[in-house]
């Protein structure tokens, strides 16, 4: 994308994110009535479809969206659309809508969007509805394969995916040409140069790999091991702090020469500085999806439908992607964007090949029962924490 006034790489995922997310709550204004929630998704209810009418509201990632989306789904379906940036971090929006959610109170949003991780964590707790497929045929009709059956969601029962992505390395190749695996940032002649992801989940298993561990095999001991690997080389000024996607600025300035980062961030980011690329670890990269979701209580459901089948046309989610520069959801994407601008429909980080994706892997979280993860969490939150 050459038209720097378009989106900026300041989106502060996931996480994660990763993570999603990759990864967002999306509300609306309607009909349905706010429901209880049980303790558990046994007694989660199916979003009620019909026609759509009314008002939605839209809770997403900042800068997720390209200008003029919401405004021509407005003009198409009637639906008066309040689209809200107010998801900044996957546990941030967490703790924001948790005493809602807690209530079957949407807090008025018909959609939310999280990282594959917090969706899950989100449905497990009865927050979030399952989706009739009756209502989301363009959905189902156009999703890419590799999409339809994730292991936190399978068959698709409660999210819809809005954007992937890819968790590697992102490089200011003129500074640090010969960074090309995650064991790189570990080399003292990068100290206090390098940056890693406050996102548990993008940060941990890209080094988990790069160690030859497997991160769908890996043990809470590994990733327990792994976070003392990280807060051995904080202790010696190795990384030099944790961010968001703000590490582009860093990167931007020259401060940081190479971190673990976002596929999309590196593509928006060449639009100011052609020298900041994504580098595909030699050992591969984490993959991730930031998910729609209809909450407990949300007001509109059928609006919600409505909204997510059309994104779901090609030609419409090829606006968003060529704003984004994500992985798209959609199939025939590519098609449209190889007349559009052949460019970003030969770009591996947007469309990328078995090839590219050869060695990558998606995680959901740490192994084990509840506390098993709470306790890697809190690890690593020790660590942020200095």
């Amino acid at each position: 994308m050459n038209d720097s006034s378009k989106k900026k790489p300041l989106r502060i995922v996931l996480l994660a994110l990763a993570g999603l997310v990759a990864s967002l709550a999306l509300a609306a204004c309607g009909g349905d009535s706010a429901i209880s929630t049980g303790s558990s998704n046994e007694d989660v209810p199916t979003a009620p479809g019909g026609e759509a009418s009314g008002n939605l509201k839209i809770s997403n990632w900042p800068l997720y969206i390209d200008r003029q989306t919401i405004g021509d789904f407005e003009e198409a379906s009637g639906i008066k659309t309040d689209y809200v940036e107010d998801v900044n971090d996957n546990d941030e929006f967490f703790g924001k809508v948790q005493p809602l959610f807690s209530q079957g109170d949407s807090g008025g949003r018909s959609i939310a969007v999280t990282s594959d991780w917090m969706s899950n964590k989100m449905y497990d707790l009865g927050y979030i509805q399952k989706l009739d497929h009756d209502e989301l045929k363009t959905v189902d009709e156009n999703m890419i394969p590799s999409l339809k059956d994730p292991s936190f969601d399978p068959g698709r029962q409660f999210t819809v995916p809005w954007q992937s992505g890819m968790t590697g390395l992102v490089v200011r190749s003129d500074l640090a040409p010969d960074v090309k695996s995650v064991n790189d940032l570990f080399d003292p002649k990068y100290k206090g140069k390098v940056t890693f992801l406050r996102e548990m989940r993008d940060t941990v298993p890209v080094i988990m790999k790069a160690d030859g561990i497997d991160p769908a095999d890996a043990t809470k001991e590994d990733w327990l091991n792994t976070i003392d690997k990280i807060n051995q080389a904080v202790e010696s000024g190795q990384i030099r702090r944790f961010t968001g996607n703000d590490y582009i600025q860093d990167l931007a300035k020259g401060s940081v020469v190479a971190t673990i980062g976002w596929s999309g961030d590196a593509v928006q980011a060449q639009a100011d500085n052609k020298n900041i690329n994504y580098v595909q670890p030699t050992e591969g990269c984490g993959l991730w999806s930031d998910n729609m979701m209809i909450p407990v209580g949300a007001p509109n459901a059928a609006a919600a439908y409505e909204f997510m089948n059309y994104v779901y046309e090609p030609e419409n989610m090829a606006q968003i992607v060529e704003w984004v520069n994500y992985i798209s959801p959609v199939e025939g994407v590519k098609e449209i964007l190889l007349e559009k601008d052949p460019s970003l429909a030969k770009n591996q980080l947007i469309f990328p090949s078995d090839k590219f994706l050869e060695n990558c892997f998606t995680v959901d979280s740490p192994p084990g029962g509840p506390e098993d993860v709470k306790e890697v969490e809190q690890a690593f939150q020790d660590v942020l924490a200095g």
